[in-house]
């Protein structure tokens, strides 16, 4: 036993500790609750009070429950065997496929450093030629996807996956964060369907979740990225869907802390929560992570703080526009609104450069 909670409410459970030095900020801790194991991640320590968010429901929970710690904190499955898996966001299969545990990793690792970093990273090719030619990808660059519900978003995954195995050998992590279970039970068909589900590993806090398992989703996905570039050496497609979502879900926990907010209730940690996981998203000189961020656009506001900050961090965008869609055009990008970093005479050359400028004035 480490300590006893003092105090209740949905997501701030205090706890007193009595020995401050033995646990520190993302222990997990735990309690027995009705029969249940509940658990606790520490966002705060002073002295000895900790502040702690619960994973589910505290509903049963009281003062005076006996309070322990979990060594191995939120870890996830960091081998192959997660491929073909649907993972909820502390790592528990959501799945009916046997899976038999081989390793285990925490989802906050985080082993780059600068020296590891690689920034010369080739042109990926991915044979959709709409993207190929106005929004062209290279290794570890981080695209925003805009786009609403029917416009084709799971048919441009599909394709990415399917064409870019097919000419590199590399795998696919689908991270979803506070979308729709509908969604996630439909891209995971359509993944069996198109004896694509081998090749792919999928994580998902729901909609329906509480705030905490929709912001944890992004660190367990990535943690199984990292394992295919680090490990496979593989040119691994990262897609998260929706990583406003993830701020949304920061916003809710730091309302909740008591948190004075920024503009518009955003926390103050925002950009450093957008850089926390932007900054996993790299290419190493053996492998990279290739990322397909879906971006909602609040009230079609692109000023908004929060789009803001993740646009900041992006390479390009690919625009879905359900008015391409309804001309039974796909994948339906809007070609005057996407743009790549790679557009540039030294990174394409002059022709490709000279051509994309041509086709956008006409």
């Amino acid at each position: 036993m480490v300590g006893k909670i003092i105090s209740v409410s949905d997501i701030n459970v205090q706890v007193y500790v009595d020995d401050p030095s033995k646990i520190s900020t993302s222990s997990v801790l735990y309690c027995e609750n009705n029969g249940k194991k509940v658990k606790l991640e520490v966002v705060e320590l002073n002295n000895c009070i900790a502040t702690t968010i619960p994973f589910e429901s505290v509903i049963g929970m009281r003062k005076g429950l006996e309070v322990y710690l979990e060594e191995a904190g939120i870890t996830i499955e960091y081998s192959k065997e997660m491929l073909g898996h649907i993972f909820d966001s502390y790592g528990q299969t959501l799945d009916d496929n046997p899976f038999n545990s081989k390793n285990q990793r925490s989802i906050y690792n985080n082993n780059l450093n600068l020296q590891t970093i690689s920034v010369n990273a080739d042109i990926i090719w991915t044979g959709i030629k709409v993207i190929d030619f106005f929004a062209p990808i290279a290794q570890g660059f981080k695209m925003g996807l805009l786009g609403g519900a029917g416009v084709g978003k799971t048919v441009l995954i599909k394709e990415l996956i399917h064409n870019i195995y097919t000419s590199h050998n590399s795998n696919a992590i689908f991270v979803g964060v506070g979308e729709r279970s509908r969604e996630g039970k439909e891209l995971y068909d359509e993944m069996k369907e198109s004896k694509l589900l081998d090749k792919i590993g999928m994580v998902f806090g729901q909609m329906g979740d509480n705030p905490v398992s929709r912001s944890k989703a992004v660190y367990s996905g990535l943690t199984l990225a990292e394992y295919l570039r680090d490990e496979e050496k593989q040119n691994v497609l990262l897609f998260i869907d929706n990583i406003y979502r993830f701020v949304q879900a920061k916003s809710e926990i730091s309302t909740e802390l008591n948190r004075t907010p920024v503009e518009n209730g955003y926390p103050t940690t925002m950009q450093s929560d957008v850089s926390e996981v932007e900054e996993r998203i790299n290419s190493t000189g053996e492998g990279s992570i290739t990322s397909f961020q879906a971006i909602y656009i609040p009230a079609d506001d692109y000023t908004d703080e929060a789009v803001q900050t993740i646009i900041g961090h992006v390479d390009g965008q690919i625009v879905l526009d359900r008015k391409v869609a309804e001309n039974g055009l796909y994948p339906a990008v809007n070609v005057f609104r996407s743009y790549s970093k790679l557009i540039d005479p030294e990174l394409v050359g002059e022709r490709h450069y000279n051509l994309v400028g041509k086709v956008i004035a006409s």
